[in-house]
């Protein structure tokens, strides 16, 4: 009997280890595959950006990754950060994608050398790439002697780049000097990338046995099986390009400074500490931003007009004029771009909009408030004499003799009696007259019957 139950548990030993063979067969298995990180990347080229395409990259590298797929849709931005990633992407040991998605997305100015750069590139369906074209301040053309520098120097970049990935150089030039765009099936069609791909399968699948060609050397993808793993940005420097968009920045700092105000009106301690708080970080986003000082100093002079308008007599004049200043700096808070290939930046239309409309509507009703308010009677104080009308009564404090003092309307006067008669302390009186601000008593007679 026990030769049978030692018999089965040392099947069941059996059947349980290889089970777990098998599962560490199919780990190990799946362990090999090949590795590929995917790395969205999207909104303005700035130097965020560049941080963490560049330390993706070499992440990868030191993973042993198959690939980086770089997932792009970007308007543009700093020709330096364009540059850092490029170059990141150019020195890569790991082969890089580039797919400039999703549909509808775009690769536009700066995103065309990071795209044309990249070992194979790929668009999905209703996607776009090019005007590449360098602009001013304002979005304008550059002209003379700097706008010739500019464009020169721009068309000698994106030549080499295409050069070196063997990619449509004369579309590559049109895209800069002519501002040229395609959409995905015309790049592809014309050799300015090298196809279409709707999903990341597609992607693996287009790229895998293809040989490309790396700092390290040719490189075949072996990408069968393979792993896509996605490598977000870090939430801090999220955070701090978050910080750098406009219109959250102008909201920041319109946050920030309506708690100041509230603490200005109403001492609280925290109000002030958030409002300063909430500037501080605007302040951050604005310091990467082409920020016209001008228009900054124009909100500041706006939110003095409004804290004045709370405490100043002036009839909506100070209201009014905070109001036109805050609408004239939101809507020249920036330059616009100040590297060749940034977009134009701007605070969003519909914001500046909403935000003035608001403090227009707020300074309203202070005014129609204070208006009502000098309309009303004043109330009687503590130590005006309307306090302590005839008729009100008292109580002797200092001894009237005839004259001394006595508490009535809830303060203590002064007060002499009305026949010179004395009145001793704690006497009740009645008030009968008033004499500039001393009262004139007599003994309360209802108090004595």
């Amino acid at each position: 009997m026990r030769t049978g139950v030692a018999r089965g548990s040392r099947l069941r030993l059996a059947f349980a280890l290889a089970a777990l063979g098998l599962l560490l067969l199919a780990s190990g298995a799946r362990a090999a595959g090949p590795e590929v990180v995917l790395l969205p990347t999207t909104g303005i080229v700035d130097d965020g950006m560049a941080s963490y395409v560049a330390g993706g990259i070499s992440q990868a590298e030191s993973d042993g990754a198959a690939a980086v797929i770089i997932e792009l849709d970007t308007p543009g931005g700093s020709l330096t950060s364009t540059q850092d990633i490029v170059t990141a992407i150019l020195q890569s040991k790991v082969p890089i994608i580039v797919w400039v998605a999703p549909a509808g997305g775009y690769a536009a100015s700066a995103g065309t050398f990071i795209t044309l750069s990249s070992n194979i590139a790929l668009m999905a369906p209703g996607t776009r790439i090019g005007a590449a074209s360098p602009v001013g301040s304002q979005g304008e053309d550059i002209t003379g002697t700097e706008g010739t520098k500019v464009m020169n120097d721009a068309i000698a970049y994106i030549t080499e780049i295409a050069t070196i990935r063997h990619r449509n150089v004369t579309w590559a030039v049109s895209a800069v000097q002519d501002a040229k765009s395609s959409p995905a099936t015309e790049a592809a069609a014309t050799g300015v990338v090298d196809g279409e791909a709707s999903t990341i399968d597609d992607v693996l699948a287009f790229a895998n046995g293809k040989t490309v060609s790396t700092a390290s050397g040719d490189v075949t993808l072996n990408l069968a099986g393979a792993t896509t793993v996605e490598r977000d940005m870090n939430p801090f420097l999220a955070f701090i390009r978050l910080l750098s968009d406009p219109t959250i920045a102008f909201l920041l700092f319109s946050a920030g400074s309506i708690g100041l105000l509230a603490e200005l009106w109403s001492p609280n301690f925290v109000t002030g500490i958030l409002g300063a708080i909430v500037i501080i970080l605007s302040l951050i986003g604005l310091g990467a931003l082409p920020l016209n000082v001008g228009g900054l100093l124009l909100i500041v002079l706006a939110m003095v007009m409004f804290g004045l308008e709370l405490t100043v007599t002036s009839h909506g004049l100070l209201g009014f004029g905070g109001v036109v200043c805050l609408a004239l700096g939101s809507s020249a808070l920036f330059n616009g771009p100040v590297d060749p290939f940034g977009p134009v930046v701007s605070v969003a239309q519909p914001v500046i909009i909403t935000v003035v409309v608001t403090w227009a509507a707020f300074m309203a009703l202070v005014v129609v408030a204070a208006v009502r308010s000098r309309r009303w009677p004043a109330p009687a104080m503590a130590g005006s004499p309307a306090a302590v009308p005839p008729g009100s009564l008292g109580v002797v404090r200092k001894p009237l003799e005839p004259s001394g003092s006595v508490y009535a309307g809830g303060e203590e006067w002064s007060a002499r009696s009305a026949d010179s008669q004395p009145i001793p302390r704690g006497q009740p009186v009645r008030v009968i007259a008033r004499e500039g601000l001393t009262l004139v008593v007599e003994p309360d007679a209802s108090s004595s019957s």
